[in-house]
């Protein structure tokens, strides 16, 4: 048996070659990927996060009415969300200082995400309810999510996988350290 030649090369040797592109391995993902989709949840991950330590939960700043944490399901690097602290499903039903702590968090998110990983430009939005694609539909949250000019590509299309390039504590880590603070 003769082996067949060609124009190709061992996938070994692809490693950027012909093609120029770098092939990215995250078998981590297949976890998230393969487990369907969740149990419902017996209390409210946005009531809960803020009782936590929080590095613990990936909370990068707090506000008197609202907070912002990571997503943990990120679309993009940085993907921050600004909940209120109150359980509340829908924007019509927050206070006016709540709107107002809201709109100043999700600014100063931009600010910091801008700074911190150069982005390009953002998606903010809320989702309300599940009909609307709210992942967590009974506790308002408004979306953050740093975009660059070279990120859209088929992966997340045609096989459902995220490539992130960097960890979820690293961004929290770097997010926190540039938010500003009252006297810095």
């Amino acid at each position: 048996m003769t082996t067949p030649s060609g124009p190709w090369e061992d996938a070994g040797e692809f490693a950027g070659v012909p093609d120029e592109f770098q092939r990215l391995w995250t078998p981590h993902r297949m976890a998230y990927i393969q487990a369907g989709p969740e149990p419902l949840r017996e209390e409210c991950p946005f009531c809960e996060a803020p009782k936590h330590p929080d590095a613990e939960r990936l909370i990068v700043a707090r506000g008197e009415t609202a907070y912002v944490l990571l997503n943990l399901f990120p679309y993009n690097s940085g993907h921050l969300l600004v909940c209120p602290y109150r359980h509340i499903g829908t924007y019509d039903q927050a206070t006016p200082e709540e709107v107002a702590e809201i709109g100043a968090l999700t600014q100063t998110g931009m600010r910091v995400l801008r700074e911190v990983s150069r982005c390009d430009g953002f998606n903010l939005g809320m989702n309300q309810g599940a009909v609307a694609g709210a992942g967590v539909d009974g506790h308002l949250h408004q979306h953050i999510v740093p975009r660059w000019t070279s990120d859209a590509n088929f992966f997340p299309i045609i096989a459902k996988t995220k490539a992130l390039p960097q960890l979820l504590g690293e961004v929290r880590e770097a997010v926190a350290n540039a938010w500003p603070t009252p006297g810095r």
